[in-house]
């Protein structure tokens, strides 16, 4: 599991913040203290876009929609029904994958905070691609 953790947190620190100039805690992570720092930033960033990527649909469904306020609430209350289904499935699935660690352990922290990012920037990218014909 531990093994697991440390390359999901090296893909994720190389392909989401590569191209970014700042620095990162993400960068020369090389032992655990800098491991759980990255899997908190990871976690906080992938939250702050998955947010945004939802209420940039949101908006798409209203300009999308204007005008035809009936299907602009019943599409935004699908879609709000189904980020909570989806937050719950996220919740389990991670609980699955950090069933080794201690609850409350840098362990389990830093593999918790992996899959949330993880499952966060799969679900923005999803929001992203939604075209809505």
């Amino acid at each position: 599991m531990k093994a697991m953790v440390w390359l999901a947190l090296a893909a994720l620190s190389f392909g989401a913040y590569a191209a970014e100039e700042e620095s990162t805690p993400c960068d020369n992570v090389e032992n655990r203290q800098q491991s759980y720092d990255c899997a908190a930033y990871n976690r906080q960033t992938a939250e702050r876009e998955l947010n945004a990527a939802f209420t940039d649909l949101l908006d798409r469904i209203k300009e999308q929609y204007a005008g035809q306020p009936a299907q602009i609430t019943e599409l935004s209350a699908r879609l709000k029904n189904a980020e909570q289904l989806w937050s719950k499935a996220r919740d389990a699935d991670c609980a699955v994958e950090t069933f080794a660690e201690k609850p409350g352990s840098k362990d389990f922290e830093t593999a918790q905070n992996t899959c949330l990012a993880q499952r966060s920037d799969d679900r923005s990218e999803y929001l992203q691609s939604l075209g809505l014909q």
